[in-house]
């Protein structure tokens, strides 16, 4: 692993959101050896995509458990970016840990390819995440580890993930960070500046962005969510901050009409005690 050095961050870092990384370095670390120990278990694998969110945690796990305990899968589909491969190359050449190719496009044109041809790109993207963590679930077991989760806390707060797909994790370290405080510990751990600098994207389908796709920066929704969430302030109150009303509600309906994806499915309580109720 390289160490990395000083520079400016390319990106916009609001204030109010600044970490102390070396801090957050300490606990995610931590908290993986602990959720390892927890389960009995000593490795981990990822979907390295090559984008920030993965390589970050790619980092983090190598830091905490080392490198030989990781174990990066890189699952391209056929129009996926030959730049978004070539990152995810490097972060494994870098940490020097294991890693495996598979290639989802049989799987997913398999599906699609009889009565379903007219299928939108929302939905094969949603169908190529489910793909891609059935591929994760099944190295889980040759390889001996846990499936460690890539979602960060913007994404998973408005509701752009897939449920069963990237979201699904036996636990994960970076889903208390929001997208500014995860390029700010990318920029302290090392990773390339490449993908930190790089226009985030799902690599759902040729050229999509995932700004482009929800109409608003990381940095300003972000700055709204810690608004929303973090300090518990009104819309009113949020919008007195000089946000833009619109923007603000918009904003609060999307994680108010996502909060199914971030609750464990309910069950209907019938006996004495309950998984997940009051037997935990």
């Amino acid at each position: 692993m390289t160490t990395p050095t000083p520079t400016t961050p390319a990106f916009e870092l609001p204030e109010e959101l600044a970490i102390d990384t070396a801090a957050a370095r300490r606990i995610i670390g931590e908290f993986i050896s602990a959720q390892l120990d927890q389960a009995g278990f000593e490795k981990v694998l990822l979907g390295l995509s090559g984008g920030i969110d993965s390589a970050l945690v790619a980092y983090l796990a190598a830091e905490a458990i080392g490198p030989q305990n990781v174990l990066a899968v890189l699952m391209p589909y056929r129009t996926s970016s030959p730049g978004s491969r070539r990152d995810a190359e490097a972060v494994v050449a870098d940490l020097g840990c294991a890693s495996e190719l598979v290639d989802i496009s049989a799987i997913v044109d398999g599906y699609f390819e009889h009565g379903r041809e007219d299928a939108t790109p929302l939905r094969r993207g949603n169908f190529m995440a489910r793909a891609r963590m059935m591929v994760l679930y099944d190295h889980s077991v040759t390889w001996g580890g846990l499936v460690i989760g890539t979602g960060n806390k913007t994404e998973t707060l408005i509701g752009y993930s897939t449920l069963w797909g990237d979201s699904a994790s036996a636990f994960n370290p970076i889903g208390d960070l929001y997208k500014s405080q995860i390029r700010q510990l990318s920029v302290a751990i090392g990773v390339p500046q490449a993908i930190i600098t790089k226009a985030p994207s799902a690599d759902l389908w040729p050229g999509q962005t995932d700004e482009e796709e929800v109409g608003f920066s990381y940095a300003e929704v972000d700055r709204i969510l810690f608004r929303l969430v973090d300090r518990r302030l009104s819309l009113d109150e949020v919008v007195a901050d000089g946000f833009e009303r619109e923007l603000v509600e918009r904003v609060d309906r999307m994680v108010a009409g996502s909060d199914f994806k971030r609750q464990v499915p309910p069950i209907a309580k019938i006996g004495p005690r309950t998984a997940g109720i009051d037997y935990l």
